[in-house]
């Protein structure tokens, strides 16, 4: 719709990033210099803080402040886990949510997530449209899994990747210093998609990599991952580092991360992930007698902005700007997108688009299977090509102390009316 003239309100959704905040950033700065937009509105946890009404006056903010998102990890309103039912079965929520937005003339909504944080944008919007209220409504792609339909890469992943494919490095030369056995088994996010352990590969290609890579895309064998271990072993003068997914499963899809136990559920119904690497370095202990350490990287390698890219920094910051832009121009139902592209000397870079929200909320892009190879223990030098030129450059928060200075946002509350 366009020529709305009206409040803008932004939310952040689903597992934080490095970068989430810079996505943030652009479209605060932005909103702010829109003359269409009257008001600019952040929501406290996502979606629930548009249900409970609790947002936050974001013209109250210190554009310093502001620019210091751009460096600040996790997510500055505060995310959520929260799933809309069917608007069929129950809409008392899409009903409230379009209540709260006349009550503050919100015109412009974009919500900043993955998959599940797409599919609540694409409800939202597809509700308020039957509503009658004029609302234009923009995905703002986030998630370190890289699994997002249409998009060449997703906000946040480059900078994940730089950080496992340094680590990964650095555990290289420590887990080798000694003359006996080891056996190391680093354990990465990625569910369905393996985006992220492949990121070992880049450690690789500097020479300090694994000498294993599992990933999803690949049914994973348990009597299989110990003759590749100990193959890896005996040419190896008996050392081993494996990288695997923590969403690993059997050909019968059953998680690997069930051996050790009942896994909980999470509110999208989602097996909370964990704990494989730990049970696949015990399998080994037992059928070996190396010592061995299981590393799990969990939170750190998605709020590790002391080593985020600055290309990732970058298109991150100008994919929130692009959102506003978009919405600016009666554009509604989209999702921010990145193409790649090269330059006159062949070099990268990054052009934006849209593509619609139901896409973008129902499928989901894995790593290709002709990627995986070394019958499912590594990975070729064609993601290599893909990954390194969105790892570069660096981008820090400044330092105090010698410490990262991080924004401080005021968070004032919006009155309810």
């Amino acid at each position: 719709m366009k020529n709305l003239v009206g409040a803008a309100m932004f939310a952040q959704s689903g597992g934080p990033t490095s970068v989430i905040n810079s996505s943030a950033a652009g479209v605060f700065i932005e909103a702010l210099k829109q003359d269409k937009i009257t008001a600019v509105y952040g929501a406290a946890h996502g979606i629930k803080g548009v249900l409970e009404e609790n947002f936050y006056d974001i013209s109250k903010e210190d554009m310093e402040e502001l620019l210091l998102l751009k460096n600040t990890p996790s997510s500055a309103l505060g995310s959520v886990r929260y799933k809309l039912k069917d608007a069929k079965k129950d809409d008392t929520d899409y009903k409230r949510i379009v209540e709260v937005f006349k009550k503050y003339n919100v015109r412009y909504f974009f919500y900043n997530g993955g998959n599940d944080s797409m599919d609540t944008c694409n409800k939202i919007s597809k509700y308020i449209k039957k509503s009658g209220w004029d609302c234009n409504v923009i995905g703002v792609p986030k998630t370190i899994d890289n699994d997002l339909f249409g998009t060449d890469h997703c906000p946040g992943y480059a900078s994940a990747a730089k950080y496992i494919a340094t680590t990964i490095m650095e555990i290289n030369l420590d887990a080798k210093v000694y003359d006996t056995p080891m056996v190391c088994v680093i354990e990465v996010m990625g569910r369905n998609a393996g985006w992220l352990t492949a990121a070992a590969a880049l450690a690789g290609h500097k020479g300090l990599g694994a000498d294993l890579i599992y990933l999803p895309e690949v049914a994973f064998d348990v009597n299989k991952f110990v003759s590749d271990v100990k193959a890896v072993c005996a040419k190896n003068n008996n050392k081993c580092i494996a990288v695997v997914s923590e969403g690993i499963h059997d050909k019968d899809g059953n998680l690997i991360c069930e051996v050790a136990g009942a896994v909980a559920r999470d509110s999208f119904g989602h097996a909370q992930l964990g704990g494989v690497g730990s049970t696949l370095a015990n399998i080994i202990k037992q059928e070996t007698g190396f010592k061995t350490r299981a590393i799990e990287l969990s939170l750190m390698q998605r709020c590790g902005a002391h080593l985020a890219s600055k290309v990732d920094v970058e298109e991150a910051f100008r994919a929130g700007r692009e959102a506003v832009k978009a919405a600016c121009r009666g554009t509604t139902d989209k999702m921010v997108v990145y193409k790649r592209d090269v330059d006159k000397n062949g070099n990268y870079k990054c052009k934006y688009s849209l593509v619609n929200l139901k896409l973008a909320a129902n499928t989901e892009k894995t790593v290709p299977l002709e990627w995986i190879i070394n019958d499912g223990t590594y990975i070729s030098n064609e993601f290599v090509e893909y990954a390194l030129p969105l790892i570069q450059g660096d981008s820090k928060a400044p330092l105090v102390d010698g410490l990262p200075r991080f924004a401080k946002l005021k968070k004032v509350l919006v009155e309810k009316k």
